[in-house]
Protein backbone atom coordinates (compact mmCIF):
# COMPACT_ATOMS: atom_id res chain seq x y z
CA UNK A 1 0.00 0.00 0.00
CA UNK A 2 2.93 2.35 0.57
CA UNK A 3 4.37 1.54 -2.64
CA UNK A 4 1.34 2.31 -3.98
CA UNK A 5 1.09 5.32 -2.76
CA UNK A 6 4.41 6.48 -3.23
CA UNK A 7 4.05 5.47 -6.82
CA UNK A 8 0.91 7.92 -6.47
CA UNK A 9 2.78 11.03 -5.01
CA UNK A 10 5.82 10.17 -7.69
CA UNK A 11 3.19 10.61 -10.80
CA UNK A 12 1.77 13.71 -9.24
CA UNK A 13 5.03 15.38 -8.40
CA UNK A 14 5.51 14.78 -12.19
CA UNK A 15 2.80 15.74 -13.79
CA UNK A 16 3.37 18.89 -11.61
CA UNK A 17 6.92 19.12 -12.72
CA UNK A 18 5.68 18.64 -16.51
CA UNK A 19 2.68 21.66 -15.96
CA UNK A 20 5.26 23.80 -14.36
CA UNK A 21 7.76 23.65 -17.56
CA UNK A 22 4.61 23.63 -20.17
CA UNK A 23 3.45 26.70 -18.80
CA UNK A 24 6.88 28.65 -18.57
CA UNK A 25 7.48 27.40 -22.69
CA UNK A 26 3.84 29.30 -23.37
CA UNK A 27 5.27 32.55 -21.51
CA UNK A 28 7.12 34.71 -24.42
CA UNK A 29 9.84 36.73 -23.09
CA UNK A 30 9.64 40.80 -25.07
CA UNK A 31 12.80 43.21 -23.82
CA UNK A 32 11.84 47.04 -25.31
CA UNK A 33 14.47 49.57 -25.07
CA UNK A 34 14.35 53.14 -26.13
CA UNK A 35 17.51 55.60 -26.29
CA UNK A 36 15.79 58.39 -24.35
CA UNK A 37 12.40 58.97 -22.27
CA UNK A 38 10.32 61.83 -23.88
CA UNK A 39 6.45 61.63 -24.29
CA UNK A 40 6.90 60.38 -27.69
CA UNK A 41 8.33 57.76 -27.43
CA UNK A 42 7.12 56.66 -24.19
CA UNK A 43 3.54 56.99 -25.74
CA UNK A 44 5.32 54.45 -28.07
CA UNK A 45 6.16 52.27 -25.77
CA UNK A 46 2.50 52.62 -23.95
CA UNK A 47 1.16 51.81 -27.23
CA UNK A 48 2.82 48.48 -27.76
CA UNK A 49 2.09 46.84 -24.18
CA UNK A 50 -1.23 47.51 -24.46
CA UNK A 51 -1.57 46.27 -28.16
CA UNK A 52 0.24 43.23 -27.13
CA UNK A 53 -2.50 42.92 -24.15
CA UNK A 54 -5.24 43.10 -26.52
CA UNK A 55 -3.43 40.46 -28.50
CA UNK A 56 -3.89 38.04 -25.58
CA UNK A 57 -0.21 38.72 -24.43
CA UNK A 58 -0.36 39.94 -20.39
CA UNK A 59 2.50 40.47 -18.25
CA UNK A 60 2.61 38.43 -15.70
CA UNK A 61 0.17 35.66 -17.31
CA UNK A 62 2.11 34.63 -20.40
CA UNK A 63 4.23 37.61 -20.55
CA UNK A 64 7.75 38.84 -19.57
CA UNK A 65 8.38 41.99 -20.19
CA UNK A 66 11.47 43.64 -19.37
CA UNK A 67 12.12 47.72 -20.71
CA UNK A 68 15.29 49.45 -20.11
CA UNK A 69 16.46 53.20 -21.33
CA UNK A 70 19.52 54.51 -22.43
CA UNK A 71 19.38 57.90 -20.78
CA UNK A 72 20.56 59.39 -24.52
CA UNK A 73 23.59 57.64 -23.84
CA UNK A 74 25.04 55.39 -27.08
CA UNK A 75 27.20 53.47 -24.96
CA UNK A 76 24.57 52.57 -22.56
CA UNK A 77 22.35 51.41 -25.35
CA UNK A 78 25.00 49.26 -26.63
CA UNK A 79 25.62 47.99 -23.48
CA UNK A 80 21.51 47.05 -22.99
CA UNK A 81 21.18 45.81 -26.53
CA UNK A 82 24.77 43.26 -25.85
CA UNK A 83 22.81 42.33 -22.64
CA UNK A 84 19.04 41.77 -24.79
CA UNK A 85 20.92 39.30 -27.08
CA UNK A 86 22.46 37.43 -24.45
CA UNK A 87 18.95 36.54 -22.75
CA UNK A 88 17.25 34.99 -26.09
CA UNK A 89 14.17 36.59 -25.74
CA UNK A 90 11.48 35.80 -28.49
CA UNK A 91 11.37 39.57 -29.37
CA UNK A 92 13.36 43.02 -29.07
CA UNK A 93 11.47 45.62 -29.81
CA UNK A 94 13.98 48.93 -29.98
CA UNK A 95 12.02 52.49 -30.00
CA UNK A 96 14.10 54.65 -31.88
CA UNK A 97 16.91 54.59 -34.48
CA UNK A 98 19.71 54.74 -32.20
CA UNK A 99 18.40 52.23 -30.46
CA UNK A 100 17.77 50.00 -33.45
CA UNK A 101 20.88 50.07 -34.15
CA UNK A 102 22.65 49.23 -31.31
CA UNK A 103 20.26 45.71 -31.30
CA UNK A 104 19.95 44.64 -34.88
CA UNK A 105 23.77 44.92 -34.27
CA UNK A 106 23.78 42.73 -31.26
CA UNK A 107 21.35 40.31 -32.33
CA UNK A 108 23.14 39.43 -35.68
CA UNK A 109 20.67 38.25 -37.57
CA UNK A 110 19.81 35.20 -34.75
CA UNK A 111 17.16 37.17 -32.87
CA UNK A 112 13.99 38.98 -34.12
CA UNK A 113 13.66 42.22 -33.88
CA UNK A 114 10.75 44.76 -34.44
CA UNK A 115 11.80 48.41 -34.19
CA UNK A 116 9.73 51.60 -34.30
CA UNK A 117 10.18 54.97 -34.15
CA UNK A 118 12.85 54.77 -36.64
CA UNK A 119 13.05 57.98 -39.39
CA UNK A 120 14.63 55.96 -42.13
CA UNK A 121 15.83 52.17 -41.78
CA UNK A 122 17.82 51.85 -45.14
CA UNK A 123 19.96 55.03 -44.42
CA UNK A 124 19.95 53.21 -40.16
CA UNK A 125 21.40 50.08 -41.84
CA UNK A 126 18.59 48.20 -40.39
CA UNK A 127 16.99 46.61 -43.34
CA UNK A 128 18.28 46.59 -47.54
CA UNK A 129 14.66 46.33 -48.97
CA UNK A 130 11.56 47.16 -46.69
CA UNK A 131 9.20 45.40 -48.35
CA UNK A 132 11.53 42.19 -48.12
CA UNK A 133 13.38 42.87 -44.73
CA UNK A 134 15.57 39.85 -44.38
CA UNK A 135 17.74 38.51 -41.25
CA UNK A 136 15.20 38.87 -38.44
CA UNK A 137 14.56 42.66 -38.65
CA UNK A 138 11.01 44.68 -39.30
CA UNK A 139 9.56 47.45 -37.61
CA UNK A 140 7.54 50.71 -38.09
CA UNK A 141 9.03 53.66 -40.01
CA UNK A 142 8.06 57.38 -38.62
CA UNK A 143 9.27 59.18 -41.19
CA UNK A 144 8.04 62.70 -41.15
CA UNK A 145 6.04 64.34 -43.51
CA UNK A 146 8.28 67.05 -43.98
CA UNK A 147 6.84 68.46 -47.26
CA UNK A 148 3.88 69.19 -44.90
CA UNK A 149 5.90 70.37 -42.06
CA UNK A 150 7.35 73.23 -44.65
CA UNK A 151 3.70 74.24 -45.73
CA UNK A 152 2.93 74.60 -41.65
CA UNK A 153 5.74 76.56 -41.54
CA UNK A 154 4.38 79.29 -44.42
CA UNK A 155 0.89 78.75 -43.32
CA UNK A 156 1.43 79.69 -39.80
CA UNK A 157 4.53 82.65 -40.63
CA UNK A 158 4.09 83.40 -43.58
CA UNK A 159 6.84 86.00 -43.22
CA UNK A 160 9.46 83.52 -42.20
CA UNK A 161 12.52 83.42 -44.61
CA UNK A 162 15.57 81.68 -42.52
CA UNK A 163 14.15 78.48 -40.41
CA UNK A 164 16.89 76.85 -37.45
CA UNK A 165 17.12 73.72 -37.08
CA UNK A 166 18.91 72.26 -33.74
CA UNK A 167 19.43 69.10 -33.80
CA UNK A 168 22.38 66.40 -32.95
CA UNK A 169 24.17 65.29 -35.69
CA UNK A 170 25.19 61.91 -34.33
CA UNK A 171 21.38 60.78 -34.51
CA UNK A 172 21.16 58.80 -38.26
CA UNK A 173 18.06 59.87 -38.17
CA UNK A 174 18.26 63.41 -37.41
CA UNK A 175 21.03 63.39 -40.25
CA UNK A 176 18.68 62.62 -42.59
CA UNK A 177 15.83 64.71 -41.57
CA UNK A 178 18.18 68.07 -41.90
CA UNK A 179 18.73 66.80 -45.75
CA UNK A 180 15.39 66.24 -46.37
CA UNK A 181 15.12 69.41 -45.18
CA UNK A 182 17.42 71.59 -46.99
CA UNK A 183 16.57 70.14 -50.14
CA UNK A 184 12.44 71.45 -49.61
CA UNK A 185 12.89 74.48 -48.23
CA UNK A 186 14.24 76.26 -51.45
CA UNK A 187 11.14 75.85 -53.69
CA UNK A 188 8.92 76.90 -50.21
CA UNK A 189 11.61 80.23 -50.62
CA UNK A 190 12.94 79.49 -47.32
CA UNK A 191 16.60 78.95 -45.94
CA UNK A 192 17.47 76.25 -43.38
CA UNK A 193 20.08 77.12 -40.57
CA UNK A 194 21.79 74.42 -38.92
CA UNK A 195 22.26 74.55 -35.36
CA UNK A 196 24.34 70.90 -33.80
CA UNK A 197 23.75 69.71 -30.36
CA UNK A 198 25.59 66.79 -29.78
CA UNK A 199 24.43 66.24 -26.26
CA UNK A 200 21.37 66.93 -24.39
CA UNK A 201 23.25 69.76 -22.63
CA UNK A 202 24.12 71.14 -25.98
CA UNK A 203 20.46 72.15 -26.77
CA UNK A 204 19.81 75.49 -25.08
CA UNK A 205 23.49 76.78 -26.82
CA UNK A 206 22.55 75.44 -29.86
CA UNK A 207 18.91 77.24 -29.63
CA UNK A 208 20.17 80.35 -28.74
CA UNK A 209 23.17 80.23 -31.80
CA UNK A 210 19.95 80.63 -33.91
CA UNK A 211 19.23 83.76 -32.40
CA UNK A 212 19.30 86.97 -35.00
CA UNK A 213 19.63 84.60 -37.61
CA UNK A 214 16.41 83.13 -38.17
CA UNK A 215 12.46 83.92 -38.62
CA UNK A 216 11.70 80.11 -36.79
CA UNK A 217 12.92 77.09 -35.38
CA UNK A 218 12.06 73.74 -36.36
CA UNK A 219 12.61 70.68 -33.79
CA UNK A 220 12.64 67.73 -35.99
CA UNK A 221 12.07 64.51 -34.38
CA UNK A 222 15.61 64.32 -33.49
CA UNK A 223 15.82 62.56 -29.76
CA UNK A 224 18.46 64.71 -28.27
CA UNK A 225 16.43 67.93 -29.08
CA UNK A 226 12.82 66.59 -27.94
CA UNK A 227 14.30 65.20 -24.83
CA UNK A 228 15.28 68.84 -24.14
CA UNK A 229 12.66 70.37 -25.92
CA UNK A 230 12.14 73.06 -22.59
CA UNK A 231 15.50 74.97 -23.57
CA UNK A 232 14.71 75.30 -27.26
CA UNK A 233 10.85 76.85 -26.15
CA UNK A 234 12.91 78.86 -23.71
CA UNK A 235 14.80 80.69 -26.37
CA UNK A 236 11.70 81.16 -28.61
CA UNK A 237 9.98 82.83 -26.11
CA UNK A 238 12.93 85.12 -24.49
CA UNK A 239 13.81 86.07 -28.07
CA UNK A 240 10.05 85.61 -29.62
CA UNK A 241 10.87 83.16 -32.04
CA UNK A 242 8.29 80.66 -33.19
CA UNK A 243 8.85 76.93 -32.45
CA UNK A 244 7.45 74.43 -34.49
CA UNK A 245 8.05 70.66 -33.89
CA UNK A 246 8.08 67.39 -35.89
CA UNK A 247 5.68 65.52 -33.30
CA UNK A 248 2.93 66.52 -31.91
CA UNK A 249 3.63 65.79 -28.23
CA UNK A 250 6.10 68.54 -27.89
CA UNK A 251 3.04 71.22 -28.76
CA UNK A 252 1.67 70.19 -25.25
CA UNK A 253 5.30 70.81 -24.01
CA UNK A 254 5.05 74.49 -25.73
CA UNK A 255 5.97 74.16 -29.08
CA UNK A 256 3.68 76.96 -31.55
CA UNK A 257 2.16 73.85 -34.14
CA UNK A 258 3.15 70.18 -35.54
CA UNK A 259 1.73 68.11 -38.26
CA UNK A 260 2.63 64.32 -37.03
CA UNK A 261 1.62 60.98 -35.80
CA UNK A 262 0.00 60.12 -32.63
CA UNK A 263 3.00 58.09 -31.35
CA UNK A 264 0.57 55.73 -28.90
CA UNK A 265 -1.22 55.01 -32.60
CA UNK A 266 1.89 53.81 -34.01
CA UNK A 267 3.28 51.88 -30.47
CA UNK A 268 -0.05 49.91 -31.22
CA UNK A 269 0.34 49.42 -34.37
CA UNK A 270 4.02 48.02 -33.88
CA UNK A 271 2.36 45.84 -31.23
CA UNK A 272 0.31 44.70 -33.98
CA UNK A 273 3.89 43.38 -35.64
CA UNK A 274 5.27 42.15 -32.52
CA UNK A 275 2.47 39.85 -31.80
CA UNK A 276 2.61 38.09 -35.18
CA UNK A 277 6.14 37.06 -34.48
CA UNK A 278 5.34 35.45 -31.01
CA UNK A 279 2.91 33.88 -33.17
CA UNK A 280 5.64 31.90 -35.36
CA UNK A 281 5.92 34.72 -38.52
CA UNK A 282 9.36 35.99 -39.42
CA UNK A 283 10.24 39.46 -38.99
CA UNK A 284 12.23 39.02 -41.95
CA UNK A 285 9.41 38.02 -43.56
CA UNK A 286 6.83 40.87 -42.77
CA UNK A 287 7.29 44.11 -44.70
CA UNK A 288 8.16 47.52 -43.01
CA UNK A 289 5.27 49.61 -42.49
CA UNK A 290 4.48 53.44 -42.53
CA UNK A 291 2.21 55.78 -40.62
CA UNK A 292 -0.35 56.59 -43.10
CA UNK A 293 -2.76 58.95 -40.71
CA UNK A 294 -1.11 62.66 -39.43
CA UNK A 295 -2.79 65.07 -36.97
CA UNK A 296 -2.31 69.04 -37.22
CA UNK A 297 -1.98 70.33 -33.37
CA UNK A 298 -1.51 73.74 -33.05
CA UNK A 299 -0.84 75.88 -29.25
CA UNK A 300 -2.29 79.67 -29.48
CA UNK A 301 -1.01 80.52 -26.49
CA UNK A 302 2.35 79.69 -27.09
CA UNK A 303 2.60 81.36 -29.95
CA UNK A 304 1.26 84.63 -28.23
CA UNK A 305 4.11 83.58 -25.89
CA UNK A 306 6.83 83.76 -29.04
CA UNK A 307 5.44 86.89 -30.79
CA UNK A 308 3.31 84.80 -33.61
CA UNK A 309 -0.29 84.70 -34.01
CA UNK A 310 -2.04 81.84 -35.52
CA UNK A 311 -4.03 82.20 -38.72
CA UNK A 312 -7.87 81.35 -37.45
CA UNK A 313 -8.27 78.84 -40.23
CA UNK A 314 -5.56 76.73 -38.87
CA UNK A 315 -6.81 76.79 -35.47
CA UNK A 316 -10.38 75.49 -36.77
CA UNK A 317 -8.50 72.80 -38.82
CA UNK A 318 -6.06 71.38 -36.56
CA UNK A 319 -7.43 68.13 -34.44
CA UNK A 320 -6.03 69.35 -31.35
CA UNK A 321 -5.93 72.83 -30.14
CA UNK A 322 -3.90 73.09 -26.86
CA UNK A 323 -5.77 75.64 -24.35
Amino acid sequence: MIAVALRGALLVGALVAWGAVAAAADVKSVKITQIVEHPALDAARKGVIDELAAQGFKEGRNLRLEYQTAQGDIGTAGQIAQKFAGDNPDVIVPISTPSAQTVVAAAKGRLPVVFTAVTDPIAAKLVTDPMKPGANVTGITDLSPLDKHVELIRAAAPKAKRIGVPFNPGEANAVVLVKRLKELAPAAGLAIVEAPAPSGGDVLASARSLVGKVDAIYVPTDNTVVQALEAVIKTGIEAKIPVFAGDTDSVKRGAVAAIGFDYYDVGRQTGKVVSRVLRGEKPGDIPVEGVGVTQLHVNPGAAEKMGLSLPESLVKGAKTVIK
